[in-house]
């Protein structure tokens, strides 16, 4: 049971980091008018627009994976807290 809760939890963090990065994007084009940076060596995207991205998007992964690593780990607690009620 260890292993499912560590397989959704690797899920759950996937999915929220895949629509993290679709609000990104349309927060990106709504604020800017752009897409967002895509390629970091292109010189047609601006330094300061790709580094502003690169950390908006750095700081949301690392939201994301502390929020399904603690969720993550109250189910496996919860889980040999309550063996027989799952």
């Amino acid at each position: 049971m260890n292993i499912l809760i560590k397989l959704l939890s690797v899920l759950a963090s996937v999915a929220a980091g895949a629509v993290a990065r679709k609000a990104l994007a349309a927060g990106w084009r709504k604020s800017t008018g752009s897409e967002p940076p895509k390629d970091a060596g292109d010189p047609r995207n601006s330094l300061p627009g790709v580094l502003v991205f690169a950390l908006v998007t750095a700081a949301s992964g690392a939201i994301i994976h502390v929020l399904t690593q603690r969720w993550g780990r109250k189910a496996t607690l919860r889980l040999e807290q309550t063996p027989g009620e799952v």
